[in-house]
């Protein structure tokens, strides 16, 4: 190991590279039955989206079979997807959500 010259050793740091976590997309699924309005308090209150963008999300759901909700680490994303179907059911709503990579 090397010296600093008065005796002591120098301790080499290591960098070690860090990898970012893999990044998966939440998207919810459109169905003929689950309300607009319920789909809109499921992004405010499980997404924590505002009225407006709740209101843009759930459009898209609506007019296109699917809406991106967001973007997120595997396990945030899946526990995500697991209370939207969490609440769907108590409720009895047929909403899907589904979570793939990004």
């Amino acid at each position: 190991m090397p010296y600093a010259g008065n005796g002591t050793e120098l301790i080499r740091k290591r960098r070690e590279k860090v990898k970012e976590p893999e990044e998966y997309r939440v998207i919810l699924l459109n169905d003929n039955y689950t309300t607009m309005e319920f789909v809109v308090e499921v992004l405010m209150g499980v997404f924590h989206k505002q009225r407006e963008d709740a209101v843009k999300i759930m459009l898209d759901v609506h007019q296109k079979g699917k809406g991106t909700v967001g973007v997120y680490p595997y396990d945030i994303a899946q526990t995500k997807a697991n209370q939207v179907h969490a609440l769907a059911r108590q409720y009895e709503f047929p909403l899907k959500c589904i979570v793939e990579q990004a």
